[in-house]
């Protein structure tokens, strides 16, 4: 479905300053940054699907950097692992994975089964359910969640939790800085603790302090795109609405879009555009 889709991008070098980098992707390369998915396999095939299109009408390098958040929730998170494992092997897709805070989660589940009823509070269990699973009846009883714990560590196999586990906290991109949660304001964005970087939400949201770069992330939904002079929200809470949102980096040029699920169950890609900007008043 995907194979030589893409030409890797050159690295790209991140300058050591304090200095705000222009709001700009690397020079010569096109970025993708693909929202929270949350299980939905046919809105995230759907993207892809649009990626491809991208690709066959320009053949500059690009990067895919997938936000986080691709399990619980939604029917198919099984799916969603194995469809992004099967890109992360291919040689000549230059993608990236960030963890989310729910990925997060599952993995200490495979580490740690007391935390599984937790985990089970906020979407584990459909994550479980796609893998044929299901939390024991007996949720006060420690033995059945080290039980399942192992049946969820077999189902994933050796691949998958290599999956999990190399998921990486963060992704620098020209002016731009990749994360699931956002980032704690007056703290460099090098230096940041990972635990903000999949779980901050609101002294991140809720502040007016713009970092080096514009901050791109999920976790936090909104029924449109967040764009503004700091950060740029995608995670439009595609498990509930049935739309999932990417973007797309083109130098200069931020350029929304997105997969919808009709009331059909067809899946349909649209171009999301973001308001203007208010003018400034003028004093008289």
């Amino acid at each position: 479905m995907f194979g030589g889709l893409f030409r890797k991008s050159p690295p790209a070098a991140t300058p050591a300053t304090d200095v705000r980098v222009p709001r700009a992707g690397p020079d010569g390369a096109v970025v993708w940054a693909i929202g929270d998915v949350h299980g939905c396999l046919d809105l995230l095939d759907g993207l892809l699907q649009a990626i491809i299109g991208d690709a066959d009408v320009d053949d500059r390098p690009r990067t895919l950097i997938f936000l986080g958040d691709y399990v619980d929730r939604g029917p198919d998170s099984r799916g969603v692992v194995d469809r992004l494992i099967q890109i992360a092997d291919m040689p000549d897709v230059d993608a990236r994975f960030i963890r989310g805070n729910h990925e997060d989660k599952m993995h200490e589940f495979l580490d740690d089964p007391s935390v599984g009823a937790t985990w089970c509070e906020y979407g584990g269990d459909a994550a479980l359910a796609s893998y044929g699973l299901q939390p024991p009846a007996m949720r006060h009883r420690r033995e059945g969640w080290v039980a399942l714990s192992a049946d969820l560590s077999h189902k994933l196999g050796p691949r998958g939790r290599r999956f999990l586990e190399q998921l990486e906290p963060s992704v620098t991109l020209g002016g731009y800085f990749f994360c699931h949660a956002g980032a704690l304001p007056g703290v460099p964005l090098d230096q940041q603790a990972e635990r903000d970087l999949m779980w901050i939400r609101g002294r991140f949201l809720n502040d007016d302090q713009a970092f080096d770069r514009v901050v791109v992330h999920g976790h936090t939904p909104t029924d449109v795109p967040h764009v503004d002079h700091r950060r740029i929200g995608v995670d439009t809470g595609a498990y509930a609405t049935g739309v999932l949102t990417a973007l797309r980096i083109d130098g200069r040029h931020e350029r929304f879009v997105q997969a919808v699920r009709g009331t059909d169950g067809q899946v349909t890609i649209r171009d999301w555009t973001a308001p203007a900007p208010a003018p400034t008043p003028v004093a008289a």
